[in-house]
């Protein structure tokens, strides 16, 4: 359970003599206050173009290398081809030095000789870089599917006010983007890092076995390039962050523009926001122009350094080769190193930022494996459950500060219908969360036949309830399939049954495919009230003892209504059944309704009850009969 005297977030402080319930949106806005939420990244829309930074770059490299494990030999076989790449383009420009060595002295044995190994050379390279290639791609995608599998299998256990307190974005973006990012870096950094490593050790090494005067010439040029490189990337990196910035901006003007463009249209809004995506969208191409050019300027500035390198390495090698310091040979074999030195260090630079970015969504990937599961205590089953519910002396708040029930009580017998009723922010909601075990009690008890909540097995709990919801999800699949996703060992009679029963069976058998028709987009092109019959289809078919309605006909018109209603009543039979409503209309026929202020019971009693009583009840149904909102 949660400590409830840590610090109230600012703005939610909450006075002894206050009393009021806590919205989702109240909820959500104080965890950002004090989880310091992360925007998911990735795709249009997306802000300026950062490197992040892992809060812990050891303890999070430590936990990487736990998924190499499973691929030590493909880990070896890649640390092989590298070496193997870069042994022999280190040997390739001592032998073309050789080779023309050999030419001046008229060796024409070693000249072929020095030719059959360059091509040999050349041959085992392609094949090395080709083994390199095949084995980053399958040890990255083998790294990956193992740590996409254990994140999935964590999402599927989080609890609940995990997922209420955090966006759907921000999770799917460490599912996708921050996966696929340490995905990248292991196939592009993992070989061109070691690789990098070892052909500057050794270039310098040779270079300075050749000619150590020359070497330190040589070091004018490779200084060179590193200092306008690093200068260079500072003024892109501003550039292309800008560009980002506008291109978010632009991607979310184009976003709001299309999904709200009949609101447009009807204020005739048109050329306002025409202007304003102009606007934008002429900025954005003078930006990109600026990093365009500046982008393919790069490649030409480092083309003429490298000329100058090359200057500088031809002028003093024919001083140093006049002087019998050095050969031909070798003033040819150290213009190849010098291009060969340069290059790591700019490859290695780049890889900096994209490791960076790798570790700290690893780093985000682990956060969120560390996140506790859902309580899953408790080892009493639900054999026989009867379906009585009792909630004694229940205390409980979201937030700590903010309460939401106090002191609640509740019995419900078995195979009552129990209707809760109340203005929004009352607590209905609320005694539906912990009646799923969604949420823990702050203090009290909650018992289903006579057993605490928490000493039941999560699964017994929720395989003997059923709950239909007023905004239904149903999932890409045949309409069958969604109903039997109650039950996937259900027969097909028992699947038409509840379909029946649930008043939805006739407009399934009017489909040109039946109970095989797919349901594309989680069924978008079904009616809301299609959709609840779906739902209610779905809980028939679990057959559970407890039924939970919350808000089940609160957008539906009049006739679709009535609709579910009449299959509410089939559903409702022999359960025991908690129903939550704010249309006054659907709860009249429960046997008891429970009326709820302030996460307080204020009433209880049959309609006729309340009504004569005319206490809140009474005010609730008066300003619904006399069309106001509540």
């Amino acid at each position: 359970m949660e400590d409830r005297n840590k610090t109230v977030p600012k703005g939610f402080e909450r006075r002894p003599d206050e009393k009021h319930s806590v919205s989702r949106d109240d909820l959500k806005r104080a965890v950002a206050q004090t989880v310091n939420f992360r925007p998911g990244r990735g795709g249009p829309g997306r802000g300026p173009a950062e490197i992040e930074k892992a809060e812990n770059v050891k303890g999070t490299a430590r936990r990487m290398l736990q998924y190499f494990s499973g691929a030590r030999k493909q880990l070896a076989g890649l640390i092989l081809s590298v070496v193997a790449v870069t042994l022999l383009s280190l040997a390739a420009p001592a032998m073309q030095g050789s080779a023309i060595d050999s030419i001046k002295a008229h060796d024409w044995p070693q000249l072929y000789r020095c030719a059959a190994l360059l091509l040999g050379i050349f041959v085992v390279n392609v094949g090395a870089n080709l083994a390199q290639l095949l084995l980053s791609a399958r040890l990255s995608q083998g790294v990956v599917r193992r740590m996409r599998h254990d994140l999935f299998k964590k999402i599927d256990n989080l609890p609940i006010p995990y997922l209420d307190t955090h966006s759907n974005g921000d999770i799917m973006s460490r599912m996708t983007n921050d996966v696929e990012n340490v995905s990248n870096t292991i196939f592009q950094s993992l070989g061109s890092l070691v690789s990098g490593v070892l052909t500057l050790v050794g270039t310098v090494t040779i270079m300075f076995l050749y000619c150590w005067q020359l070497t330190l010439v040589t070091m004018i040029s490779v200084i060179l390039t590193v200092l306008v490189t690093k200068k260079m990337s500072g003024v892109m990196r501003k550039i292309y962050r800008k560009r980002s910035a506008l291109l978010g901006e632009l991607n979310g003007h184009s976003e709001e523009m299309i999904t709200g463009y009949r609101s447009i249209v009807a204020y005739n809004k048109q050329r306002d926001v025409t202007a304003e995506f102009e606007k934008t969208s002429d900025t954005l191409a003078k930006v990109s122009v600026k990093a365009e050019i500046l982008g393919g300027s790069m490649g030409p500035i480092m083309n003429c350094i490298s000329n100058i390198g090359f200057v500088i390495v031809a002028a003093f090698g024919g001083y140093f080769a006049y002087t019998g310091l050095i050969t031909i040979g070798t003033i040819s074999a150290f213009i190849v190193y010098a291009k060969q030195f340069s290059r790591p260090i700019n490859e290695i630079a780049q890889l900096y930022g994209s490791i960076q970015t790798a570790v700290a969504g690893a780093e985000r990937v682990f956060t969120l494996m560390d996140h506790p599961d859902e309580d899953n205590s408790g080892d009493k089953t639900l054999r026989d459950t009867k379906g009585e519910i009792s909630f004694r002396h229940v205390n409980f708040s979201y937030i700590p500060g903010k309460q939401v029930l106090y002191d609640f009580n509740l019995d419900v017998k078995p195979g009552q219908k129990i209707a809760l009723v109340g203005a929004t922010g009352s607590g209905k909601t609320t005694v539906v969360n912990l009646l799923m075990r969604f949420y823990p009690l702050d203090s009290g008890e909650l018992l289903i036949d006579g057993v605490n909540i928490n000493e039941i097995r999560r699964d017994e709990l929720r395989r003997s309830t059923a709950i239909v919801l007023q905004d239904t999800f149903l999932f890409s699949d045949t309409i069958g399939g969604n109903i039997k996703y109650a039950d996937r060992d259900a027969s097909d009679e028992r699947m038409k049954n509840a379909a029946k029963m649930s008043n939805i069976a006739r407009y399934i058998e009017r489909q040109p495919d039946g109970y095989d028709t797919y349901l594309s987009h989680a069924g978008e092109s079904l009616s809301h009230g299609q959709r609840q019959l779906l739902a209610i289809a779905r809980a028939v078919l679990a057959d559970p003892k407890i039924l939970i309605l919350d808000e089940a006909t609160s957008s539906v018109d009049t006739r679709t209504e009535k609709k579910i209603q009449d299959a509410m009543v089939n559903l409702m039979k022999n359960r025991t059944s908690v129903i939550i409503a704010h249309r006054l209309s659907t709860v009249r026929d429960a046997d008891r309704i429970v009326v709820m202020d302030h996460g307080r019971v204020v009433e209880t009693g049959s309609h006729e009850e309340l009504l004569a009583q005319q206490g809140v009840y009474y005010a609730l149904y008066q300003t619904q009969f006399e069309g106001k909102a509540i």
